[in-house]
């Protein structure tokens, strides 16, 4: 069975072996932003909560999400701000249900995230919208 469970920071080394290699995939998409030792050392020291999804009968982890609760002057948010993972139709709905949870118990008015186009198809069946997409010009250095 698909178990989707918070873990509390003092527990995040015990599974890091476990997940990093999925938060690394997550990392390459963030173009030089971040790299996995960031996205850990974000999790340690501010104040973000990681989600893993795993099957408590093979102990095989499936996946990770990285959130974190924003107050914008008007909404507060919960940010999904890395998501990787295998067999993501596995422990989808399990994880969203599990964020929708927490994010209603937090007083939170929108799960929020950002990515690269393929999540669009990924989360169009479970009520997300798209807003807008993320674009950069590179700043050429003379």
């Amino acid at each position: 069975m698909i178990v989707t469970t918070y873990v509390p920071k003092e527990y995040i080394e015990l599974v890091w072996d476990r997940i990093e290699p999925y938060l690394d995939g997550a990392a390459k998409y963030t173009y030089g932003r971040f790299n996995v030792e960031d996205i850990k050392d974000d999790l340690l020291t501010k104040d973000q909560q990681l989600w893993i999804a795993y099957d408590d009968a093979t102990e095989t982890t499936y996946g990770a999400v990285v959130t974190e609760i924003i107050t914008y002057p008007r909404l507060k948010t919960l940010v999904m701000h890395f998501t990787g993972g295998i067999e993501l139709p596995k422990w989808k709905t399990p994880m969203l249900e599990a964020l929708q949870e927490f994010a209603r118990n937090n007083d939170c008015d929108v799960i929020e995230s950002y990515g690269r186009e393929g999540w669009g198809k990924v989360f169009k069946d479970d009520g997300f919208t798209k807003r807008f997409m993320f674009y950069e010009l590179p700043v050429e250095k003379t």
